[in-house]
């Protein structure tokens, strides 16, 4: 206990010292470089990987917008836009900056894999359960 009060004594009677701005910069660097590796580099990859899927569109991918539309790209139009199926006989034309997500367009019964193909319903197992 006398120790600590021998330190905290000592420590107050020599005030603050001052070591040049070396204690100010190096820590705001330290900062900016933990900044940079944990928040700015992976956004900019996550944006440039969306601009290649972006940049690959195609006919059946599912896309969804930026305000929240979910559909499947009907047509690629030369330049800055595309049709969007979202229902039934319902396209739209957005811009193809609007998209936030794009998911590549499903795969056809051929090739799906097998444990896909052979899934089942009891009834069609058991020939004595069909009506």
């Amino acid at each position: 206990m006398i120790t600590t009060l021998t330190f905290l004594a000592d420590a107050a009677a020599s005030g603050p010292q001052s070591n040049g701005i070396g204690n100010i910069v190096v820590p705001m660097a330290c900062m900016l470089v933990i900044f940079y590796f944990l928040m700015i580099r992976p956004q900019n990859k996550q944006r440039e990987e969306l601009q290649k899927r972006i940049a690959a569109l195609k006919t059946g991918d599912k896309v969804i917008t930026a305000s929240g539309i979910h559909g499947i790209i009907a047509n690629v139009k030369e330049g800055t836009t595309l049709m969007l199926k979202v229902a039934d006989n319902v396209k739209i034309e957005i811009d193809k900056s609007a998209i936030a997500s794009v998911n590549p367009g499903d795969k056809g019964p051929a090739d799906k894999a097998p444990s896909e193909k052979a899934e089942k319903t009891g009834a069609d197992k058991n020939p004595a359960l069909k009506n």
